[in-house]
């Protein structure tokens, strides 16, 4: 009976039933529209298969918190983070590592977006005329959309956003952002520069009805996260094998969905002005 058993595993294993090791698992912060983001990261996950020789697959989630939390239970071993996002699943899982990041990261920026009800033009600092005003942010748990506009808010009129605003609402992802005060629901918004000038390259921003007023100072912002525990899950040297394949990923259409040129190498330290601003302003323990 045992030896039957082993032939069986056997077969199983040369028919492909059966994965020599665990399958790996990645996921984004869906800080776009769901249909983009599988459009997206199913080629990456392509990419890796071929690259590792083990199978790999993409799960979307619904939002920035459920990215942590997948990271936190090992449900994902790899994860496409914000820089507050990455900053906090750091946190929950000891020896995991920021690996790439986009050329762009680094040096990474906000946009602050107007209705032309409200008669704004492009600023060098953000206008005192805005308080008052309506405003939404992105997701809640997001960078670009969230923390480092906060911020800025703060320091410019030494309140909370609600209590500069008149409305504040999280419109859950950028790409919603732009809709939204495209269509007059706010009158002013914060958002991801990369989804802005995709948006606008692409046509699907109506220029004439929402526009620029202010951009923020630079910040570091994306990037890929490794759980530390994946050599011994996936055999010895698989972090650095993994951590190479992104690095040198270069087809001109995977970089193209990101937006990126290409990718560089990261380190945890190298957000540590994310963590420092988070736990300024409330949003880290």
């Amino acid at each position: 009976m045992f030896k039957m058993m082993l032939r069986v595993i056997a077969l199983m294993l040369l028919t492909g039933s059966v994965s020599a090791a665990p399958t790996f698992v990645f996921t984004a912060i869906p800080d776009q529209d769901e249909t983009r983001l599988k459009q997206r990261f199913q080629k990456v996950a392509d990419y890796l298969q071929q690259e590792l020789q083990t199978d790999v697959r993409f799960v979307p989630v619904k939002s920035y918190a459920a990215t942590i939390t997948a990271f936190r239970n090992n449900q994902v071993q790899l994860a496409w983070f914000g820089g507050l996002s990455g900053v906090k699943a750091r946190e929950l899982v000891p020896g995991s590592r920021a690996v790439a990041q986009g050329v762009e990261d680094p040096d990474f920026k906000s946009y602050f977006i107007a209705h032309q009800s409200t008669g704004l033009d492009s600023a060098e600092s953000l206008p005192v005329s805005i308080r008052g005003l309506t405003f939404t942010f992105g997701s809640k748990g997001s960078t670009s959309g969230r923390l480092m506009p906060e911020y800025h808010l703060r320091e410019q009129f030494g309140q909370s956003p609600e209590k500069v605003f008149s409305r504040v609402g999280f419109s859950g992802n950028h790409s919603r952002t732009i809709a939204l005060v495209e269509s007059g629901a706010y009158q002013l918004g914060a958002l991801n520069y990369k989804v802005w000038d995709a948006a606008v390259e692409a046509g699907k921003v109506d220029t004439s009805k929402v526009k620029v007023i202010w951009e923020t100072p630079t910040y570091p912002d994306y990037q890929w996260t490794l759980r530390g525990d994946l050599d011994a899950a996936y055999g010895e040297g698989f972090t650095a094998r993994v951590e190479q394949a992104l690095l040198k990923m270069n087809d001109p259409e995977l970089l193209s969905s990101f937006p990126r040129q290409g990718f560089i190498p990261a380190s945890n330290a190298d957000f540590e002005p994310v963590r420092k601003v988070a736990k300024q302003i409330g949003l880290l323990d």
